[in-house]
C-alpha cells in the first residue's frame, strides 16, 4: 500500500474518532462558535500534520500514538481553532502528539469566554510615553503614545488589555526583563524570538494575561479543559528551571497521561474535576512562560 493510501486511512479512521467524540461532547453541552467548521479545520490540520516532523525527521503521523493525535485533534475542535488562520500549531514529544495555541488562538479563544468582550497587546518602545496606575488594587492603563519612529527603538515592556463584558479593562504589564525571563524558559530555540520580538513579546503578554480570565470563566468546563491541556503543553518540559522545592510537584503534573479519547469520552461532569489544574495553574510561577512553535513555523505567532 502507498503512504498516500496509508495516510488517507489513518486521517478518515482518526477523523471519524474525533467526530463521534465531538458529537457526544455536544450532547453533553459543549457549544462550538457559529462561524466554526469542524470538518474544515480537521481538513486543514491534517495537511499540515503532513508536513510536521519529530527531531529526527521522521513524520509525525508515523512515529506518534493515534490516541494522542485524536487528543491533539479533538482539543484543537473545541477550542475552536483553525491551523488555516494560524491559531495553533503541533509539536511531537516522543510518541506523542500535542497541540500548542499561537498569539491568535489564545486571543480566539478568550473571545469565546462569556466574561470577555475583546482583548489585545502593544509593545512599549524607548521614547513612548506609557503611564499606568494601580486602583481599587488593578493596574489600570492611563497613557500610552508613540510614533511611527519609535518602532525601530529598544523595546521596554509590552502590555495586554482585556475587556470584561461590563466594560471593565483589566491590565497586564511586563518589563522587556521579565518577558526576556519568560522566553529563558522555552524548550525551542530563541531564533524566532530574536527575529520577530514584537509580536513574540505580545504573545507572552497575552498569555499571562489569559489564565486568569480562563480559570475563572463560567463556561463549560469540556472547553475550559481543553484550554488548560493545551496551555499544559507549553511548559509541561521546562522542570530544568524550576526552583527546587517545586521541582517534584511540577515532574509530576508534566508526566501526566494524555486521556484517551478513543474510542470513549468521559467529559467533566462538575467544576471540582477541573479545579485541581486551575489551582495549579494559578499558583505555579512559572506557568505562564512562552513558548514559540518551531523555525520552521516561525511566522505562527
Amino acid at each position: 500500500m502507498s503512504t498516500g493510501n496509508q495516510v488517507a486511512i489513518i486521517q478518515k479512521d482518526i477523523t471519524d474518532d474525533v467526530n463521534r467524540s465531538l458529537t457526544r461532547l455536544q450532547d453533553d453541552g459543549l457549544i462550538l462558535p457559529m462561524n466554526y467548521n469542524a470538518s474544515n479545520a480537521l481538513k486543514s490540520a491534517f495537511f499540515k500534520l503532513q508536513e510536521v516532523q519529530d527531531k529526527n525527521g521522521k513524520p509525525a503521523l508515523e512515529v506518534c500514538s493515534r490516541e494522542s493525535v485524536a487528543n491533539a485533534l479533538l482539543d484543537m475542535v473545541v477550542q475552536g481553532l483553525s491551523p488555516a488562520k494560524t491559531q495553533c500549531y503541533f509539536i511531537v514529544y516522543g510518541s506523542k502528539l500535542q497541540l500548542n495555541r499561537s498569539y491568535f488562538g489564545t486571543q480566539a479563544v478568550l473571545k469565546r469566554l462569556s466574561n470577555v468582550k475583546d482583548i489585545w497587546a502593544n509593545v512599549i518602545y524607548k521614547g513612548d510615553v506609557f503611564e499606568y496606575e494601580v486602583a481599587g488594587g488593578r493596574e489600570k492603563l492611563v497613557k500610552h503614545e508613540t510614533s511611527f519612529e519609535n518602532r525601530d527603538n529598544e523595546i521596554l515592556g509590552v502590555y495586554a488589555v482585556v475587556k470584561s463584558v461590563d466594560d471593565e479593562e483589566i491590565l497586564t504589564v511586563m518589563t522587556k526583563k521579565e518577558v526576556d525571563a519568560s522566553w529563558s524558559q522555552s524548550k525551542t530555540s530563541q531564533s524566532v524570538h530574536k527575529k520577530f520580538p514584537q509580536e513574540m513579546a505580545k504573545r507572552t503578554v497575552i498569555n499571562r494575561a489569559a489564565k486568569a480570565y480562563i480559570n475563572t470563566s463560567d463556561d463549560s468546563d469540556l472547553l475550559v479543559d481543553a484550554i488548560n491541556r493545551s496551555t499544559d503543553n507549553e511548559y509541561e518540559e521546562r522542570i530544568d528551571v524550576t526552583p527546587e522545592e517545586v521541582k517534584a510537584e511540577i515532574a509530576e503534573h508534566a508526566n501526566r497521561e494524555v486521556i484517551d479519547i478513543v474510542p470513549e469520552v468521559t467529559p467533566p461532569s462538575s467544576k471540582q474535576q477541573t479545579a485541581p489544574r486551575t489551582k495549579q495553574l494559578v499558583d505555579d510561577p512559572y506557568d505562564f512562560a512562552d513558548d514559540v512553535p518551531p523555525l520552521e513555523q516561525e511566522m505562527d505567532f
